[in-house]
């Protein structure tokens, strides 16, 4: 390749990534909406734009379409489909990180039991409507692949349902998030054995059962040497990436030894993925798992979307079209619902569950999700499997993950213990706590999420957006819900008063923090700082007052008399969406901190649910008005601004550069002495262009 064509790649390369990142955020937010699992819109993203939709449309300069179609059994670009490949060992290094080996261990028999039912007759289900459809026998590569992605769940999709509910505390809804860690963990176990089965057979017809016993074996040994080798230097290994004292450095070394044990994985036959899982695996019981997580979550957010865009892109619309495709993908869907129904919700009876909790399980084991689109597309780029395998194994995925929900929201709704005898769990209790502000009830649960990893806690975030978390520690489980204002936990009645007392002594501690910093380093003291300097500022002040919102002669007598009267001014314009959030968020402001800034100057503003944007009005009160400045004096000038909460604006910058423009004497006089809004406006225009 010389370095023209290798010019021309990377530009095509980088073009086609900025055109991912737009589409997979647009249609995962889309599908949020619709409330649909966003890793379902990032893979119809992956649809749309890819070769046999839009990508391969012909434009200038691109004579087969920006996403052409790629060579042999792949539909994308090499370096295209590499990338996704990374994004991938990441998808399974942060899901190992999140599995909470000691659940796994704790429930190892109702879990195990239950999770090994399923992954039985999933991959059975699997392998026989790939003998029966295609006459193939038990040994051919397509049958055990078609096997090995029936078995696959997903966690993430079927906890939001559990939490939404109230239900993680549940019998069912701790035997759910165990039985599926045992899916996870057994389904690598299998994939990494068909590997070595598909690895050995080569291009010859068959083995005989004791040849795939033996390479099922060797497959089995590799993983279980490695996984144990894991967990045995865990956490010397640990000790090792703190040497490199920054977290950012230790999380990135340990996301490359991922990646170093994933391609040796490869190299050996056996899927990236399975390294990749094993190293998370083995560092999730270390200190610096929740570290790693955090530092590597904007690598995960780069990739990971990536991968099921493209993976997306693999996708032959023409063939899910197909007649044939579709009766067998929704046989297979049909086969794989019952499957884990069947293979989860029999096992269920036989440890204590009645047969409303057996479904309850049964279907919350049903959806597929990530691991699923990853094992299909390892098949597709091997060869193993055929455009229309692969095409009704998504059509499975997706099918399973939309199904999936509905059925288990309607069987947890249904009144009713799922347990033939009473058992913890079965009476949860919920407490909320609604805190003032978004920027309090983050800092609280932190805190309490911090406190409780002292306590002996493991902590999962469920891989979900962000909000809900996990934290068990014994029998104890509680689901930790973190929603704008508010903080839910839900666990067993019994274990509430233990989560009452973690988090009020969270408050008492956040509340003696903040009454040392009131002491330390009051406000006041550093409010006269504001005016010392000028300002720098690329906004154009004058722009944010509608002269409509301005007045040259206030009539209230009082702080609260004039704030009320400013909010009237933007009320009468239409500017807000609720006028009485709007007085009480600026009011309670002011009442916690003084917004006089000296010379004559106050500057009243709080953030609020009230506005959808940045609005300000402006009055005048010649005789002055008592506002607690520092210095003491009367404030002339009163500015009233509000932004909306949660939102990116320029309210600080705003704040910032009036106090610094307001300090000009000149500017001050201009717009005292002005006779209109618009000769005031002037004043504050001309005072701008002297400053710069």
């Amino acid at each position: 390749m010389n370095s023209e064509s290798l010019t021309e790649m990377v530009a095509v390369l980088a073009m086609q990534l900025g055109i991912i990142f737009f589409s997979v955020r647009i249609f995962g937010r889309a599908a949020k909406k619709i409330g649909i699992p966003q890793v379902l819109g990032e893979l119809i993203a992956g649809i749309v734009i890819g070769p046999y939709a839009l990508g391969g449309i012909p434009l200038p300069g691109f004579a087969e379409g920006l996403f052409a179609l790629g060579q042999g059994t792949l539909s994308v670009s090499y370096e295209l489909y590499a990338i996704a490949a990374i994004g991938s060992v990441i998808l399974l290094f942060a899901s190992g990180l999140e599995t909470d080996i000691g659940l796994f261990l704790r429930y190892s028999v109702a879990g195990g039991i239950i999770g090994l039912g399923g992954i039985v007759f999933s991959f059975i289900a699997g392998v026989s409507i790939g003998m029966l459809m295609f006459g193939t026998s038990l040994s051919d590569p397509m049958t055990l692949f078609l096997g090995v992605l029936s078995t696959a769940t997903s966690l993430g999709i079927t906890a939001r349902v559990l939490s939404d509910q109230k239900k993680m505390d549940s019998p069912e809804g701790v035997t759910i998030l165990a039985a599926a860690v045992f899916d996870d963990v057994l389904g690598i176990i299998i994939l990494a054995v068909v590997m070595g089965i598909v690895g050995s057979l080569g291009g010859s017809g068959g083995l005989s059962g004791s040849a795939l016993l033996g390479i099922a074996g060797k497959a089995f040994g590799i993983w279980l040497g490695f996984t144990v080798l894991g967990f045995v230097f865990a956490k010397k290994v640990a000790l090792f990436l703190k040497i490199f004292k920054d977290s950012s450095d230790f999380s990135i070394m340990a996301l490359g030894i991922a990646l170093i044990l994933s391609g040796f994985f490869e190299k050996q036959g056996l899927a990236m993925i399975i390294g990749a899982c094993i190293t998370g695996l083995s560092l999730s019981k270390t200190d610096i798992a929740p570290v790693i997580q955090e530092k590597t979550e904007i690598l995960y957010s780069f990739f990971v979307p990536v991968f099921f865009a493209v993976m997306g892109m693999m996708v032959n619309i023409r063939e899910i079209l197909n007649p044939q495709v579709l009766t067998f993908g929704a046989l297979y869907t049909g086969l794989a619902v019952l499957a884990k129904i069947i293979g989860c919700g029999g096992p269920a009876l036989l440890m204590g569950f009645n047969i409303k909790g057996a479904l309850r399980i049964g279907f919350g084991m049903v959806p597929r999700g990530e691991v699923a689109i990853i094992i299909a597309g390892i098949g597709l780029t091997s060869g193993i499997l055929t455009q229309q395998i692969f095409s009704a194994a998504i059509i499975m995925t997706l099918i399973t993950t939309l199904v999936g929900p509905p059925l288990l929201n309607m069987v947890i709704k249904s009144p009713g213990s799922g347990t033939r005898r009473p058992a913890k769990g079965d009476e949860s209790a919920s407490a909320s706590w609604d805190f003032p502000s978004r920027e309090i009830a983050v800092i609280v649960t932190n805190t309490l999420l911090s406190d409780l990893r002292d306590e002996g806690y493991y902590i999962q975030s469920m891989n979900l957006e962000k909000g809900l978390s996990q934290a068990r520690k014994n029998d104890v489980s509680l689901s930790i819900k973190d929603e704008e204002n508010i903080l839910t936990i839900e666990t067993a009645r019994t274990d509430m008063p233990f989560v009452k007392t973690a988090v009020y002594e969270v408050i008492a501690e956040l509340y003696e923090a903040v009454h040392m910093l009131k002491e330390s380093a009051h406000p006041d003291y550093y409010q006269e700082d504001q005016m010392d300097e000028e300002a720098r500022t690329s906004l154009d002040l004058a722009g944010l007052f509608d002269p409509k919102c301005i007045s040259l002669d206030l009539q209230g007598q009082t702080k609260g008399e004039v704030i009320i009267e400013l909010v009237d001014l933007l009320d009468a314009q239409g500017k807000l969406l609720d006028r009485e959030r709007v007085i009480k968020d600026v009011i309670e402001r002011e009442s916690s901190f003084s917004t006089g800034m000296g010379h004559g100057v106050a500057i009243p503003h709080a953030k609020t649910d009230g506005v959808n944007k940045f609005i300000a009005a402006l009055g005048i009160k010649k005789e002055g008005l008592n506002f607690e400045s520092m210095e003491g004096d009367l404030s002339k000038i009163i500015v009233l601004m509000v932004s909306p909460k949660n939102v990116m604006g320029p309210h600080i910058e705003v704040l910032s550069a009036l106090s610094s423009l307001l300090k000009d004497e000149n500017i001050r006089s201009g717009i005292l002495n002005a006779a209109s809004a618009e000769e005031l406006l002037e004043a504050i225009i001309q005072g701008i262009g002297h400053h710069h």
